[in-house]
């Protein structure tokens, strides 16, 4: 059963089980390793404070890590029927990590892109990516929805996903009005640059931005349009201790660039 509201918030929480605290019992470790592993070293950005982590995990398609139990719970549940026939199984899940003092500004980072990191929390479409020299904004990842599991407690000043309420919508809407004369063989090659960020903008005008803390084995789910970010870190009510540590799954829509689009 869909939570209430997750049409028109375009996201919802869900609370710790023993399935997925189970789950975290495996994933924890081998999301330390990761973080850890010279070979990883490049995904700690902002300046060191965050590890992107994008699919060095290690699951398998049923969301096992090593020799834990899939992944399961309600949340998994209802990704999994979200997507209906489209599932493809669990990609490998992305470790995103934040340490205390997040954002540091990151070498041959611009001055711009370090304010709206400070400023908006980074705020982005997950699978809209910024193309060639100029940075040209294109659907490059076709995500069914984000599933994000927390491994570690979090806390208000810990540097929390921040999403902006009702923002898929306005999202959707203004890349179906960019897109409407674009051949469905296209859409994914089409810039969408002044569409996605005008939309961005009303969405900081119009939307309610709620900040979501998840403590170990909790879990939200995303709209695959929601606009969301990472919080910076508050060092006056956060804690001064370890990274906060949230797994990440967003799922390929095997459907096409049209059902990415158009579908609810």
């Amino acid at each position: 059963m869909i939570p209430a509201g997750f049409r028109t918030r375009g996201w919802c929480r869900f609370p710790a089980e023993p399935a997925t605290l189970a789950w975290c019992d495996a994933a924890e470790p081998a999301a330390r390793r990761a973080m850890a592993a010279p070979e990883h070293r490049d995904w700690w950005r902002a300046g060191g404070t965050w590890f992107a982590g994008v699919g060095v995990l290690g699951n398998d398609a049923c969301g096992r890590v090593g020799d834990g139990p899939p992944l399961a719970g309600r949340a998994a549940s209802l990704a999994r029927a979200l997507m209906g026939a489209d599932f493809p199984g669990w990609d490998p899940g992305q470790v995103s990590a934040v340490r205390p003092g997040y954002p540091r500004r990151a070498p041959g980072e611009s001055e711009a892109a370090f304010d709206y990191r400070r400023r908006r929390d980074a705020a982005h479409v997950d699978g809209i990516l910024p193309v060639g020299p100029e940075r040209r904004r294109v659907i490059g990842e076709l995500h069914g929805l984000v599933l994000g599991i927390a491994l570690t407690d979090g806390a208000p000043g810990a540097a929390p996903l921040a999403v902006w309420e009702g923002s898929h919508r306005l999202i959707r809407k203004a890349l179906a009005e960019a897109l409407s004369d674009v051949p469905r063989e296209n859409l994914e090659k089409t810039d969408i640059s002044e569409a996605y960020r005008a939309a961005r903008r009303a969405a900081f005008g119009t939307c309610r931005r709620v900040e979501v803390v998840l403590r170990r084995g909790e879990a939200c789910l995303l709209h695959r349009h929601l606009l969301h970010g990472i919080s910076p870190w508050r060092a006056q009510d956060g804690p001064t201790g370890e990274a906060r540590i949230v797994v990440y799954f967003r799922p390929v829509l095997a459907a096409g660039a049209a059902a990415w689009l158009e579908r609810d």
